[in-house]
């Protein structure tokens, strides 16, 4: 399978691989994280009007560059080498998943709007007891005349607190566990009943509880057909997966060349560590850890335009890899730091706890190995 990449691909990589070494140092965003909102809106800016990334994997037609998963997957991987923590998964990749997948009738009004960096979304699907189940929902959206009344809490809701628009998943019909009977809802964040508690995760970003109470919506809130939402979910979660592990290779490779770095410098015995042949094959495992999790974000990437099982059997079996090379690189990096590794001031820190926020999100290792299984075998797993 041919994994080169194009010309115009090309100079996307360099493009925000630049802009990033420029304007984006560790320092720079260990100082914006620290301080309120948490993010740069001024680099978010940026990404929209000096580099109009935010338009990567859109269509010329919606004023895009005609890209699609495989920009994501450049821009992605970029971000997780500079650990940037603006919302370009939750606006772009999954937002706008959503718009255009969708064929919403607002969609090229609000795809313009998040290529010109005005609208942010974050999708709030998780609920306390759901365990990674896209169908567990206790969020309900009960008919009002046209429109809809929401009702929920969602968890962990990640850039949620600077969002401007939420996608909300909402059970209009069935069971708490029903494939059928789910919808997908676009709910403005400062819309009347919508509250959020906000907070900082343990990997620099942010994240809001939102409690949904008497949401009233207009019928054009509702993003794809009512109550036969889940393929459509799984569809742009399989995607943001793909997205996610592409952002985890950058981060592996940082990892990997931060310990190589620092073990070339660390002396013991008169000699550099590195020239520890024990030492030597650790990190030649990690750099092997490595290169798998590229090879299958990769492949994976390029499958998210297959048949339905066949995308997300491949999406499952990258985060299934990235999940063990995300355990494996980020420990053994840590490691062979010492307990200076964990210190604030050291960026290989920051990395592993990115790593390690990245190996469960959307689901652990065990919850896409179950996933693969049932795609594979049906219900005979």
């Amino acid at each position: 399978m041919d994994f080169s990449f194009t010309e115009e691909q090309s100079m996307l990589r360099d493009t925000v691989a630049s802009y990033l070494a420029d304007n984006y140092s560790f320092d720079q965003r260990r100082a914006a994280i620290s301080k309120e909102p948490g993010w740069s809106p001024q680099v978010w800016k940026a990404f929209a009007e000096e580099l109009g990334i935010l338009g990567a994997p859109f269509s010329e037609e919606l004023g895009g560059l005609g890209g699609g998963p495989v920009e994501n997957m450049i821009v992605m991987e970029e971000f997780g080498k500079a650990l940037v923590v603006e919302p370009y998964l939750g606006t772009v990749v999954i937002g706008g998943g959503f718009l255009k997948h969708s064929g919403h009738p607002r969609a090229a009004e609000l795809i313009g709007q998040i290529i010109a960096g005005e609208a942010i979304f974050a999708f709030a699907w998780a609920e306390p007891q759901g365990r990674y189940n896209l169908a567990d929902l206790k969020t309900t959206a009960k008919k009002d005349g046209a429109g809809y009344v929401l009702n929920g809490h969602k968890a962990v809701v990640i850039g949620a607190p600077y969002a401007t628009h939420l996608i909300v998943t909402a059970r209009t019909a069935g069971g708490q566990r029903d494939a059928q009977g789910i919808s997908v809802f676009l709910v403005e964040k400062n819309a009347a009943g919508v509250s959020t508690r906000d907070y900082p995760t343990v990997d620099g970003f942010r994240a809001s509880e939102v409690t949904l109470e008497n949401v009233q919506v207009e019928a054009d809130a509702l993003i794809g057909p009512e109550g036969q939402a889940l393929p459509l979910i799984e569809k742009v979660m399989d995607e943001a997966v793909a997205a996610t592990c592409a952002e985890a290779c950058g981060v592996l490779r940082k990892l990997h060349e931060g310990t190589l770095e620092y073990t070339r410098q660390r002396k013991q015995f008169g000699q550099p560590i590195s020239a520890f042949q024990v030492l030597q094959h650790r990190m030649v495992d990690m750099f092997i850890q490595v290169e798998q999790a590229v090879s299958m974000t990769y492949m994976a990437t390029i499958k998210l335009g297959e048949d339905d099982k066949e995308r997300s059997k491949a999406a499952a079996a990258a985060k299934v890899q990235i999940g063990k090379a995300a355990r494996f690189v980020g420990q053994n990096a840590i490691q062979l730091h010492g307990g200076m590794g964990m210190t604030d001031e050291m960026a290989i820190g920051h990395y592993f706890k990115r790593a390690t926020m990245i190996e469960n999100a959307f689901g652990s290792i065990d919850h896409f190995l179950a996933r693969y299984e049932f795609l594979s075998l049906g219900e005979a797993a």
